[in-house]
């Protein structure tokens, strides 16, 4: 049998309109906006690498859906 998980990751779901920029500001706010951005971006591969997005794009048209999940924190080790 698996053992439970102890801790879960922090996530968000996001508001309408939301931007990658938009996330950072509210949810890392002490950290520089374009390096908050780069690091959700990498948390977040899911969404950010959706080809329906504009590959590898580090921003513009890459729609943030209501229904995704976006993890506000780092994997843990």
């Amino acid at each position: 049998m698996a053992p439970e998980l102890s801790t879960v990751r922090k996530s968000i779901l996001p508001q309408g309109g939301d931007s990658w920029e938009s996330i950072a500001r509210r949810e890392l706010p002490r950290t520089a906006e374009a390096d908050a951005v780069g690091m959700l971006q990498s948390w977040n591969l899911h969404v950010f690498m959706r080809a329906a997005g504009g590959v590898g794009r580090l921003r513009g048209d890459n729609p943030i859906l209501p229904s995704d999940v976006i993890f506000v924190e780092p994997p843990r080790a």
